[in-house]
């Protein structure tokens, strides 16, 4: 095979990974149309069709597929070996990319990483923020951060942060002239600003805890995001009540911009963890990242 086969057909599987050349153009750092003549002239060398286009999709062919199948393995087992070649380094060197909500990578993940990076100078880190669930294989990403209820069983876990919970806030302004709730139930009748789980794509339901009781309440409201920085915005400026991670709004309480509610109904959560498949244990580049994560603050 011709090294400019080979480079051509490793382009053609990130166009099948992202069904998208706009998406594998990002990837890769090229433009979409260099990646669509590429993909042409592999097509034609080969006498195959590989990819089927449309205006708005972009899929393999039956053709395409078995290529995929082909290949996918072989350039795993090469990145792996390459990995371990880098141990030889006098310094780690590599590229690691991990999913991860606003929260994990505020709280936890970018504290402990920042200080640590400037030893490494040849590591790259790609921190992709998203509150939804990614199957870190399927989109190639070296490891997720997630709380420790919802990593899969096959990954292999490592715990990097605390026990934390979500508290309920409104800022004096909007509680002026209104009571303020005394259970759960009744923050059915206020203004509250929901969380879109921006994966599964619903609302999230606010869940509590009070003596072994376990309730979870859809609240309403005018506003609703997918991120905790805007909703505390929003709670300082008193479009309604939000359920925020604690140490976020650490702030805010003390200034006295909001106050809490509703204190002996929240629940701690299980910390944040880092999970992976067990592949990435060879790469001296995320060896780094896990072992800075995986102290305790």
């Amino acid at each position: 095979m011709k090294r400019e086969d080979l480079n051509d057909m490793l382009w053609f599987l990130a166009v099948a990974e992202e069904r998208s050349f706009t998406k594998a153009a990002a990837r890769l750092g090229t433009s979409q149309s260099t990646i669509s003549h590429t993909i042409k002239k592999l097509e034609a060398r080969m006498g195959l069709r590989l990819l089927t286009r449309t205006t708005r999709s972009v899929a393999p062919t039956e053709a395409g597929e078995r290529l995929i199948r082909s290949l996918a393995p072989r350039i795993e087992e090469l990145e792996t070996e390459i990995d371990a070649l880098m141990e030889f380094r006098d310094k780690p060197s590599g590229s690691v990319r991990i999913t991860l909500s606003d929260h994990a990578l505020e709280s936890v993940v970018w504290p402990k990483l920042c200080s640590v990076l400037r030893d490494y100078p040849d590591i790259k880190v790609e921190l992709n923020s998203d509150n939804g669930f990614r199957n870190i294989v399927e989109e190639k990403f070296d490891a997720g951060v997630r709380l420790g209820e919802s990593v899969d069983k096959d990954m292999i876990a490592v715990r990097i942060g605390p026990d934390w919970r979500l508290i309920v806030v409104g800022s004096p302004e909007y509680f002026a002239g209104r009571p303020a709730p005394e259970t759960p139930q009744q923050l059915v009748a206020h203004d509250c600003i929901n969380h879109r789980q921006s994966r599964l794509g619903g609302l999230y339901s606010w869940e509590f805890e009070k003596d072994g009781r376990e309730l979870r309440v859809r609240v309403e409201g005018q506003l609703t995001f997918n991120t905790s920085y805007a909703m505390i915005d929003a709670a300082v400026k008193g479009y309604g009540i939000a359920y925020v991670p604690e140490n976020l709004v650490q702030q805010q309480l003390a200034s006295g911009e909001l106050v809490q509610i509703l204190n002996d109904w929240t629940p701690l959560f299980p910390g944040y963890y880092l999970y992976y498949p067990s592949r990435r244990q060879n790469s001296p580049a995320f060896k780094v990242v896990v072992e800075a994560l995986r102290v305790l603050m």
